[in-house]
């Protein structure tokens, strides 16, 4: 099967990544990804983009060289309330979805149940339709409560596959995908691979997602990326 969507993208707007939208989007058609995702970081990251930006992408076109944008947000999760990047008013309702995630330079990491709270608490927010790379170690989850939440709000569970890599920084992110992995076949909650890509090359390349989604023997009809129905009525294309 074929992923055909990915929507944890990074362009240079996030202050850390390496690749314009336009170099995004080819890569995007050469690997076979038909709607591509930008999610940039908000503006608690450091080096993150201002307000301003995300109250303009509405000059984005939705469609570019064939393949569907939709524009988004990597929204830090800032405290155990699941507070999330404040934004101007009139960005919100021009974005398509937001990835709510925990970084270490947003909210530093403690007990967990302040850190499984600032999860459920964010799974509130508007527009929050994923759940960023809840893999880290350095963050103690209890994943049962998130899970049955995720079925209960229809938001996805990402399967991170930067968290995966070789070079990680994320502690213990095999393991932990595993475990959650297992309560979401149990509960019937869908997934979401995304590269979380902070260079071109990487788009729409889910190696060691995909690894470890066989490895735990879950059913491919969970992983929303190969379902091209699924994905448009879920993100209202």
């Amino acid at each position: 099967m074929k992923a055909i969507v990915d929507m944890h993208t990074h362009t240079v707007a996030s202050g850390h990544a390496y690749s314009t939208i336009n170099e995004n989007v080819q890569f995007a058609k050469q690997h076979g990804i038909k709607i591509l995702g930008m999610s940039d970081h908000g503006p608690n990251m450091l080096g993150g983009p201002e307000l301003y930006f995300f109250n303009n992408l509405k000059v984005i076109p939705k469609e570019i060289d064939g393949v569907r944008v939709l524009k988004g947000m990597e929204a830090n999760i800032l405290d155990a309330e699941g507070n999330l990047d404040k934004l101007d008013p009139r960005a919100l309702p021009g974005l398509d979805y937001l990835i709510a995630s925990l970084h270490t330079i947003c909210m530093k990491p403690s007990t967990k149940e302040d850190n499984t709270n600032a999860i459920l608490n964010a799974m509130d927010k508007e527009k929050v339709k994923i759940i960023g790379h809840p893999d880290d170690g350095r963050y103690p989850l209890d994943y049962e409560p998130i899970v049955k939440k995720a079925k209960e709000k229809n938001i996805l569970i990402e399967v991170n596959n930067s968290s995966l890599s070789p070079n990680t920084f994320r502690k213990g992110a095999r393991e932990n995908i595993k475990t959650y992995l297992g309560l979401c076949k149990k509960y019937g909650v869908r997934i979401i691979m995304g590269t979380d890509a902070h260079i071109c090359y990487d788009i729409g390349v889910f190696k060691y997602a995909e690894e470890v989604i066989e490895e735990a023997n879950f059913p491919k009809e969970l992983v929303i990326n190969y379902w091209e129905d699924q994905i448009k009525e879920f993100f209202n294309i």
